[in-house]
């Protein structure tokens, strides 16, 4: 990565394990000093610590990213220093079930971490980056977000947004020197899906994602991760005839019906 276009610090939202660490490992070793943010403080500060010993300066945040304060709380660690990279990789989504049962809070809660998040982190440090000519965008979607699915309402629309934003950015940003990119990711062995059950064992590793992320920084406004089969269907989800047909045979599918370790 080219510190001197996107450092000499950047910005990890949702940074504590999995992709997020993997980002903030990988840039440290390209000695950019490094801002953490995610809920869990542990994990945390232990990243932190780690990227110390890697010999770069580097500060953690536990900010739970559902409260529309988040992007106040993480200027109180970032206003004194210099963000050549946001990096917003927050976004999962762990309670499923059908949009009119859910509790409010549960989709609430996923359009402010990934909608009205997403859009405060890229407008505050999207318009520092426009004064100083230079820097780069990279925030995290899935390939979830080109149709709905059962169970998954709020989530698949939160990262449509996700993507469209970025592809505006894109364009906007360009003569302003600013790179940015949507990173649409697939089936990965994170800690989240770990934890979920999930046969992860054809699933990219986080430091694939994360490395195939930082070499396209520059190829925006659209990667998507997975490989070809990922490709595939993504194209296929894409279609504006027989929508309805569509989305029968390729959305999302439910919990219950996804692989799980034997």
């Amino acid at each position: 990565m080219d510190k001197a276009k996107y450092g000499p610090w950047a910005l990890i939202i949702g940074g504590s394990e999995g992709i997020g660490s993997a980002f903030a490992r990988k840039l440290a070793a390209d000695g950019f000093n490094i801002a953490v943010v995610a809920r869990k403080p542990g994990p945390l500060e232990a990243l932190a610590e780690e990227l110390r010993g890697m010999g770069v300066e580097a500060r953690s945040l536990s900010v739970d990213l559902s409260d529309t304060s988040a992007i106040d709380q993480v200027r109180t660690i970032t206003d004194d220093i210099e963000v050549g990279l946001l990096i917003y990789n927050a976004g999962a989504n762990n309670i499923r079930g059908n949009f009119v049962e859910l509790d409010p809070k549960v989709y609430r809660d996923v359009i402010n971490i990934t909608v009205v998040g997403q859009a405060e982190f890229a407008h505050h440090f999207g318009a520092l980056m426009r004064e100083r000519g230079r820097g780069g965008i990279i925030l995290a979607g899935s390939s979830s977000n080109f149709c709905g699915a059962p169970t998954l309402a709020t989530y698949t629309a939160a990262k449509s947004f996700s993507r469209i934003l970025t592809e505006s950015l894109w364009l906007e940003c360009e003569p302003m020197g600013i790179d940015v990119l949507h990173i649409s990711i697939n089936y990965t062995d994170t800690p989240a899906m770990q934890r979920l059950g999930y046969d992860t064992s054809s699933a990219q590793s986080p430091e694939e994602v994360a490395q195939e992320a930082l070499d396209n920084i520059a190829n925006g406004p659209l990667l998507i991760l997975g490989g070809q089969r990922a490709l595939d269907t993504a194209i296929a989800r894409s279609q504006l005839e027989n929508r309805g047909e569509m989305i029968r045979a390729l959305a999302t599918p439910r919990r219950e019906n996804i692989p799980q370790k034997a």
